[in-house]
């Protein structure tokens, strides 16, 4: 292979590594930071109380009774027996008919009596917020977050909407997330699951949703970091190849004895 060839492989193994180093370098921040972190830490999990159990000796009025004040359901998807603030409440998900479209709907209702209850008001909301911290602590912030405040990138993305940002004075900077139509606190977001999401989005190069594995730019690096690759072990055998040879040549030449 001659001296052309070579400095071509050289020049070419340069720019590609220049090209893809950046992102070698946060695929590689991104696998370290998974696999030396806790993920119950980053899902919160550590800062969430145990769900309360109720009594199964407890009066309760019939779903049946919630669903018949709902004549407007199509179809029902699930009855749920959830907690707001120490009592029993049903949370019924179904499909209604919306200006010719089906949509899903949730409705809760008092579970001792079937009577039906609005969704979660902010007072309701930060107090279960507050229910559901580990630690007794003060609430920094509160925001109603409706769809046109969650785009793709926002931490609450693809959840039940609307819902209440609950944040806390700790030094995690913990969110609590509280749906108020289905009465749930949903999850949990502090600054370790924050510094997750961001390498997460790195690792899989999904600018947008950060969870499409075969997107174009992903498929594209791959074959490119494959080729830069590829070119480092082409350009170590060329010179190698090279170095044998100039070796080789110099042992041959005659030497001159004075």
């Amino acid at each position: 292979m001659n001296r052309r060839t070579h400095l071509r492989i050289r020049r070419a193994h340069r720019y590609l590594g220049l090209f893809t180093g950046i992102q070698f370098i946060f695929w590689t921040l991104g696998g370290l930071y998974f696999s030396w972190s806790d993920i119950d830490e980053i899902h919160g999990d550590f800062q969430r109380k145990a769900l309360v159990n109720f009594s199964s000796q407890m009066a309760l009025a019939s779903p049946a009774l919630v669903l018949e004040q709902l004549p407007q359901a199509d179809s029902v998807k699930s009855v749920r027996l959830v907690e707001i603030l120490g009592e029993p409440v049903y949370q019924v998900v179904y499909f209604a008919n919306h200006e010719g479209e089906v949509m899903p709907q949730t409705q809760l209702a008092v579970a001792r009596t079937g009577a039906l209850r609005g969704s979660l008001t902010e007072q309701e909301a930060v107090q279960m917020a507050r229910n559901s911290f580990s630690e007794k602590v003060e609430v920094q912030q509160v925001e109603y977050l409706t769809e046109g405040q969650v785009g793709k990138h926002h931490e609450y993305r693809e959840s039940p909407l609307p819902a209440y940002a609950v944040t806390m004075q700790h030094p995690t900077n913990t969110t609590v997330y509280v749906a108020n139509e289905r009465g749930e606190v949903l999850k949990f977001r502090n600054n370790k699951w924050r510094i997750f999401d961001f390498l997460w989005m790195m690792h899989t190069m999904d600018y947008q949703g950060r969870d499409n594995f075969g997107n174009l730019l992903l498929r594209l690096f791959s074959i490119v970091g494959m080729v830069t690759i590829l070119s480092g072990f082409a350009l170590y055998f060329v010179s190698f190849k090279g170095n044998r040879r100039k070796a080789a040549a110099g042992s041959s030449r005659p030497q001159v004895i004075n």
